[in-house]
């Protein structure tokens, strides 16, 4: 587990997705650590439990819960939030953490190009459907995994599924330059609200997400493997966005290595952030 101190947490809710494995399993066990309540959004019930398992015999924290969400479905992320709320009566960090990339293009049950689908939309849905409670639990933040691919990415709107050309990379790019419109545009409707939004860079993390490149990533991985970063180091700037009073107010930014940073300028441009919006809630609209 990493040992890097964390604010104390006690009696707040964190819901983090992705907590399975990587930077957000580091990160729900290090906030469990210090006291908070972490539920576990994933889809496989055997890992989920056993991370709850390893959370109460590491930390004596036994307040976590899983709450079980392939976030390839929407109808998955719909229940998820509401069993989420039946549960808990407030929510002070939510963590959009859970991501992947694809070698070949595939789609979600609901019939959006996987990786957009999962990395963005699914999030998007689920912070929506869960933004009442986190005004009501204010000041509360919203922390999303982005990446520094944001910078290679371009928010294709004549092609956002890529039905036509599909390149893992373009597509991985694209979902992450959505990551952080989002972040920023959530962070401009929260103002006044004391819910902030955040995204950052974790660093290439040593991790299972190479897998979904089949071949490629076995090409590759090896490459990539010279640059990995532990899933320790990658989660100390989410653990600091979520429980640092370093960053408490501090919404609509990119950081890296707990410092801001500039993101890319189309990540800053407000017209493809208000569309993205809105292109986003009339894909997701059966689901808001």
């Amino acid at each position: 587990m990493n040992d890097m101190p964390s604010s104390d947490m006690e009696g707040k809710v964190v819901l983090i997705t992705g907590a399975t494995s990587g930077i957000g399993r580091v990160t729900a066990k290090t906030l469990a650590s210090s006291g908070a309540k972490v539920v576990v959004l994933g889809r496989d019930q055997g890992k989920g439990e056993g991370l709850l398992a390893e959370i109460a015999n590491d930390t004596g924290n036994e307040k976590s819960e899983y709450i079980l969400c392939d976030l390839a479905s929407m109808n998955d992320v719909k229940r998820a939030a509401s069993e989420f709320r039946s549960r808990n009566e407030r929510l002070d960090v939510l963590i959009d953490n859970a991501g992947g990339i694809n070698g070949r293009r595939k789609v979600t049950v609901d019939g959006f190009e996987y990786t957009i689908g999962v990395n963005h939309l699914a999030h998007f849905v689920l912070t929506i459907l869960l933004l009442d409670v986190l005004k009501a639990s204010a000041p509360s933040r919203v922390v999303v995994t982005s990446s520094s691919a944001h910078t290679m990415g371009h928010i294709n709107f004549d092609n956002l599924m890529y039905e036509h050309g599909y390149r893992f990379l373009k597509a991985y790019s694209q979902s992450k330059l959505a990551n952080a419109l989002f972040t920023f545009e959530l962070a401009r409707r929260l103002e006044g609200t004391r819910v902030t939004a955040n995204c950052f860079h974790p660093g290439t993390v040593r991790s299972n997400f190479m897998k979904g490149l089949g071949v490629a990533g076995s090409a590759v991985g090896p490459i990539i493997g010279l640059f990995e970063r532990s899933p320790e180091r990658g989660a100390e700037t989410q653990i600091y966005l979520a429980s640092s009073p370093e960053v408490e107010g501090v919404t609509g930014r990119y950081f890296y290595e707990k410092k801001v940073k500039r993101s890319s300028d189309e990540s800053l441009d407000l017209d493809v952030a208000k569309r993205l919006w809105r292109v986003s809630e009339d894909l997701t609209k059966t689901w808001l």
